[in-house]
């Protein structure tokens, strides 16, 4: 429940704080509500977590709305969402929102599942001075294209996992730890392990294994032996949900 509020606290926050820079002559309203944009995967690899987004998103609006809106320049309004379905493709996902955008007349976009769907719409979103509010993109490449519109309220990737490898250290008593490694090669998977290995050199460890998971990953047994043989104090893992559950359950089936 915590992170439940905290999060449209922070959905509520960004929005208003948007709103409140930005003439709401210019947004796609209808009646009392303004329209919001979002392509999200409904389809594909990242279906299920791009029906979390969805999901996330309507109840966010939903609670909103139920507490009166957000008043904007001394008129309340409430929210509503037009969804496409990206099909997990950044192709697809830049075409939607041009879409959003020059069709639908949106003039405030949510933002899509993953670091590379973010990726493919942000120049849009920037092309045309829309503003993106987005919590699933966190590649630190976002970060550093010096865009105007991108709103994230999240963390970036190489700040996710390192507390991992500090926390081992400390509870080793200060001493380096041995690391083992295993990423897919998307771009938010790439800047986790980034993260990790500032972590490992600013503390000391040692890296033992570096593995590259493919984008369907169905099997970890080879890493997973590797990481039987050199007995490893930590192991990190980063991809998306799919190859996260492969992950748990051979760890558990092999007792890594």
């Amino acid at each position: 429940m915590k992170k439940l509020s905290k999060f449209i606290l922070t959905f509520v926050s960004a929005i208003a704080l948007i709103l409140a820079s930005t003439s709401i002559s210019f947004a796609k309203v209808v009646g009392d509500k303004i329209i919001l944009g979002a392509a999200v995967s409904l389809t594909g690899k990242y279906s299920t977590n791009g029906k979390h987004t969805q999901n996330g998103y309507n109840m966010a609006v939903e609670r909103i709305n139920s507490m009166g809106g957000v008043k904007v320049g001394g008129k309340t309004y409430k929210f509503d969402i037009i969804y496409y379905d990206d099909e997990s493709n950044p192709k697809r996902a830049a075409q939607l929102a041009e879409r959003l955008i020059s069709q639908d007349g949106v003039e405030f976009m949510l933002g899509p599942y993953s670091s590379g769907l973010t990726k493919a719409i942000a120049p849009i979103t920037e092309k045309y001075g829309v503003p993106m509010v987005e919590a699933n993109g966190a590649s630190r490449s976002l970060f550093t294209k010096g865009y105007k519109y991108l709103f994230a309220v999240l963390a970036p990737a190489n700040l996710y996992l390192d507390v991992a490898i500090r926390t081992a250290v400390e509870l080793n008593g200060g001493k380096g730890v041995k690391v083992a490694m295993a990423f897919e090669q998307d771009a938010f998977s790439q800047d986790v392990r980034l993260g990790i290995l500032d972590a490992i050199k600013e503390t000391g460890s040692e890296k033992v294994i570096d593995d590259k998971l493919p984008k369907e990953l169905n099997d970890m047994a080879a890493t997973l032996a590797k990481v039987k043989a050199t007995k490893p104090d930590v192991l990190v893992v980063s991809g998306h949900t799919k190859g996260a559950l492969t992950a748990i359950r051979q760890i558990a089936e092999m007792k890594v």
